[in-house]
């Protein structure tokens, strides 16, 4: 793993441009790690473009260069393409396309289930967010640490371990936040702030819709939660603002899984797996056409949403406990 750094920053150290990119509908790591990444190599001298396939969330537009994502990929030549969090190929999205004109691809991860399609694969289930594999890049690079940078890769490890609440709040996390925190001049509470003091309306709205269909099987060992179409038109909420709804149901005391039915469409619903431990959900969700990690994982079932509530529900009993 350590040569692997090595040959990536050798890469930096070469490469002039550099195109980012994360999975749709990125989450805290997603966007703080690309967003991350991108601050430091533009302070190492590369010209540097995101591009994210879905907007950067409300929730993360505090973050240094939220406003120049782009979601199309400029007819240009890269000699550096980092691909980041995706867990999985397919999930880089509009990038596909521009791949015959890039020299190097550069795969960032810590998803059990990521697939080596990089020419540089970092990849480390051990690592609590990808912003991390970031930060160990920029120390071996280097690095002085700069506001920018450090705000973007705390708030990917802040989102990716729960505030440090989740399993994978390991020793390198808490190192890495308290360097971030120091070097890059944070304030923690400001940042916090920001991410969980500051909820719109609507959040809270569609939530109280949410909450009634809180539902437990296996004596109370599993629980679900629902937001359908009909929840969305009624408050004028959107998907981004359920992110964090998974953890109700996960917070009950008993419950080792937590199962989040999101509608996409009339009869296609992502649902997403929380485990504190007992279950490996990514091999739930591998199932159907998803993955994740032990404790985090999510997929994508077709049917009525009773259709697919007994489809899931018997995927979980079946696990592996």
């Amino acid at each position: 793993m350590t040569e692997t750094i090595q040959q990536i920053v050798s890469a930096i150290r070469q490469g002039r441009t550099a195109l980012v990119t994360s999975h749709e509908g990125p989450d805290g790591d997603a966007v703080g790690s690309s967003l991350g990444l991108a601050a430091f190599l533009r302070a190492a001298g590369l010209e540097v473009v995101v591009h994210l396939a879905d907007p950067v969330p409300d929730l993360y537009r505090f973050l240094p260069g939220a406003d120049l994502v782009r979601r199309d990929i400029p007819d240009q030549d890269f000699d550096l393409a980092f691909v980041l969090d995706v867990g999985e190929f397919r999930r880089a999205g509009a990038i596909f396309g521009a791949f015959k004109r890039i020299g190097r691809i550069i795969n960032l991860d810590h998803h059990l289930t990521c697939e080596p399609f990089g020419d540089l694969n970092l990849i480390d289930e051990q690592a609590a967010a990808t912003g991390l594999l970031v930060w160990r890049i920029a120390k071996s690079y280097g690095f002085q640490v700069d506001y920018a940078t450090a705000l973007c890769l705390y708030v990917a490890v802040l989102t990716d371990t729960g505030s440090f609440r989740y399993s994978n709040a390991n020793r390198e996390a808490f190192e890495a936040a308290g360097e971030l925190v120091e070097t890059g001049g944070l304030n923690a509470w400001s940042v916090a702030e920001k991410l969980y003091e500051s909820q719109p309306r609507k959040r809270l709205e569609l939530l109280a819709l949410a909450l009634p269909t809180l539902e437990f099987i296996r004596n109370g060992q599993a629980a679900s939660l629902v937001v359908t179409l009909d929840m969305y038109a009624a408050t004028g909420a959107d998907a981004e603002l359920t992110d964090g709804f998974v953890n109700y149901p996960r917070s009950v005391a008993g419950v080792e899984v937590a199962i989040f039915f999101r509608q996409l469409e009339e009869r296609r619903f992502k649902v997403g797996f929380r485990s504190k431990g007992a279950v490996n959900v990514a091999a739930v969700a591998k199932a159907f056409g998803g993955g994740g990690h032990h404790n985090a994982a999510g997929g994508t079932v077709e049917g009525a949403l009773d259709e697919v509530k007994r489809i899931v529900y018997q995927a979980v009993n079946e696990a592996a406990w």
